[in-house]
C-alpha cells in the first residue's frame, strides 16, 4: 500500500469501496504528521492535485518522494537499513487462494456458508482494486477450489494438488477440525501459509506447525461459557449429561467442558459419544432420562445437532437447559419450530455483536475491513439469507490474510508468517491474536465465544445473545419449556 510524502508528512492512499452515501470516492486518504492522522475520501481525479492536498496537510516542501511504508519487514526492492525503494513496478499479480468446500457430504451446510463468506471477501478486495504494495505491485485474488465430499482422504489428495499442480499461493482450510487436520499437514509439508477457519480443535496446533493459523476460538473454550451461563442461572443445578459426536472437534470440546464443569462442582451423570452419522438418538435419550440431569451439553455439527434437538423435544425430556454445538447458531435451526425454543449454543460470531474501529483503537489493536452491519448487508444482498458465524469466519479468514500481506508489504511466506505472529487485530468478527510458542504455535488466543438461544418473539422465533451478560440482547429462557 503506497505511502507518499515528504520526510515529515505522509499520505497513505487506500483503495476505497464507495458507500451508498458517497459520490464516486475511490481513494481513502490518510494524512499523517507527527502522530496525527486525518482521514478523508477523494476522487481519482483529485490525485492530479496531490500537491495542494500536501500543502493542506502541512507539508513543508513541494518536493515529494516515494518510500516504503514503515513496518518491520523490508518491502520488495527495499534495503531495511536505508529505506531506499526501487522504482514502482506497477505490476499486476493474481494470487491463487486454494481451498476445498464440502459441496457434498455431511458438512455441506456449514462449509457452503464458509465458502460464501470467503468468496465475498475476495470479491470485495478485487472490486476495490486489489492490494497495492509499496513497490507498486497490485495484488488481486482468484479461488482454486474443489469438492472434498466431507471426506478426509479426499482432503489430503486435493490439498496436495492445490499445493503442487495448482501452485496455490496461500491456503484456506476446509470446514471441520477433522478435515483441517488432514489439510494442515499438507500445507506444512509444502511450506504454504494456511489460515484455518471452521476448525476449532486445539490439537492441530500441538504438532509443531509454523505456517498454520487459527481464526476460531479453540474447542477447549467452546462450551465453558455455557457452563458459566448455567451457574449464573441456577446455582442449585448440579447434574450435567454430555452427549457428543465422536469427532476430533466435538470430542475435544466435550473433554474440556467436562473437566471445567467438574472443577466447578458439577456432577457429570452421563458422558457418551455417538457415531457421526447418527440420526436416531433414542438409545441416548433413554440414558439421559434415566440419569436425571439438570442440563444437557454436547452435539457435534448441524445435521446431527438438529436431529438430536428435535428428538429431545419429541420425547419431552424434563431437562432445564440444553446447549449444543454448531447447530443452534445456524439461521436454519429455526426451521425446527417449537423444538428450537430455548435451545442454546456457543457461537463464534453473531450479527448482533458489535466490534468497531473505535473499540480497536481503545484496545490498542489494529483494525481492518468493514463493520458487522456492512458485512450483514453485503452477505444478505449476495446470498439472500442472514449470515451465520460460518460465513463470517470465511470472510474473516480472508481479512486476516489481507492484513498480513499489507503488514508484511510482501507475498513472501516467511514475511507473512512474521506478520501473523505479531498480529494484534480486531475485525467485525472480533479479536484475533496467536500463540507463538513452539508447543501451540498458531493457536487462537484473542477471540471469544458468545452463547445464543432461540426464543419466541413477534409471532416467530428469534435468536438472542444470552451470554455474556455485557453483550446480551435478551434475558435467558430458563428453565427449558417454561
Amino acid at each position: 500500500m503506497p505511502y507518499v510524502g515528504t520526510r515529515s508528512t505522509w499520505l497513505l492512499l487506500v483503495p476505497h469501496k464507495p458507500k451508498p452515501t458517497e459520490l464516486d470516492g475511490n481513494i481513502e486518504l490518510f494524512c499523517i504528521k507527527e502522530g496525527t492522522v486525518r482521514r478523508t475520501y477523494v476522487w481519482t481525479a483529485l490525485l492530479l492535485v496531490l500537491a495542494l492536498v500536501m500543502a493542506a496537510c502541512g507539508g513543508t516542501s513541494g518536493t515529494t518522494e516515494t518510500t516504503a511504508a514503515p513496518n518491520t519487514t523490508a518491502a520488495p526492492g527495499t534495503t531495511a537499513a536505508s529505506g531506499t525503494t526501487a522504482a514502482p513496478s506497477g505490476e499486476m499479480k493474481t494470487l491463487k487462494i486454494g481451498f476445498t468446500t464440502s459441496i457434498t457430504g455431511k458438512y455441506n451446510t456449514e462449509s457452503t456458508r464458509q465458502d460464501n463468506g470467503l468468496q465475498l471477501w475476495m470479491d470485495d478486495v478485487n472490486a476495490a482494486g486489489g492490494i497495492t504494495l509499496s513497490d507498486g505491485t497490485v495484488l488481486k485474488f482468484e479461488a482454486v477450489s474443489y469438492d472434498d465430499e466431507s471426506n478426509k482422504d479426499r482432503v489430503q489428495e486435493l490439498y496436495t494438488k492445490l499445493a503442487t499442480d495448482d501452485d496455490a499461493d496461500f491456503l484456506i482450510s476446509p470446514y471441520s477440525s477433522g478435515l483441517t487436520a488432514a489439510s494442515a499437514v499438507i500445507a506444512e509439508q509444502y511450506g504454504k501459509v494456511m489460515i484455518t477457519t471452521g476448525a476449532a480443535s486445539d490439537s492441530v496446533y500441538t504438532q509443531g506447525y509454523t505456517g498454520v493459523y487459527q481464526v476460531y476460538t479453540p474447542s477447549s473454550r467452546y462450551l465453558t461459557s455455557s457452563v458459566d451461563l448455567l451457574g449464573s442461572l441456577d446455582p442449585s443445578a448440579k447434574k450435567i449429561a454430555f452427549v457428543y459426536e465422536n469427532s476430533n472437534f466435538s470430542t475435544g470440546v466435550a473433554e474440556a467442558a467436562k473437566a471445567y464443569a467438574e472443577s466447578n462442582g458439577y456432577e457429570v451423570v452421563l458422558y457418551e459419544g455417538y457415531d457421526p452419522d447418527t440420526q436416531d438418538f433414542s438409545a441416548f435419550i433413554n440414558k439421559i432420562e434415566a440419569s436425571g440431569p439438570d442440563a444437557i451439553l454436547g452435539g457435534g455439527h448441524f445435521q446431527d445437532g438438529s436431529a438430536f434437538a428435535r428428538q429431545l423435544y419429541e420425547k419431552k425430556i424434563p431437562v432445564k437447559f440444553v446447549s449444543l454445538l454448531v447447530a443452534p447458531p445456524e439461521p436454519s435451526f429455526s426451521e425446527l419450530g417449537d423444538a428450537a425454543v430455548g435451545v442454546a449454543g456457543p457461537s463464534q460470531w453473531e450479527p448482533l455483536v458489535k466490534f468497531t474501529e473505535d473499540a480497536a483503537m481503545a484496545a490498542g489493536a489494529d483494525w481492518i475491513g468493514l463493520t458487522g452491519d456492512e458485512f450483514v448487508a453485503e452477505y444478505q444482498a449476495a446470498y439472500g439469507e442472514e449470515p451465520s458465524y460460518h460465513a463470517a469466519g470465511g470472510y474473516a479468514a480472508g481479512l486476516l490474510l489481507q492484513y498480513a500481506i499489507q503488514k508484511a508489504d510482501s507475498t513472501d511466506a516467511d514475511a507473512i508468517k512474521a506478520a501473523l505472529d505479531a498480529t494484534n487485530l480486531m475485525t467485525f468478527f472480533g479479536d484475533l491474536k496467536f500463540d507463538t510458542s513452539p508447543d501451540h504455535h498458531g493457536l487462537q488466543i484473542g477471540h471469544d465465544m458468545v452463547v445464543v438461544q432461540w426464543q419466541k418473539a413477534d409471532g416467530g422465533l428469534q435468536k438472542q445473545i444470552v451470554w455474556p451478560e455485557s453483550g446480551a440482547t435478551a434475558a435467558p429462557l430458563y428453565p427449558l419449556g417454561q
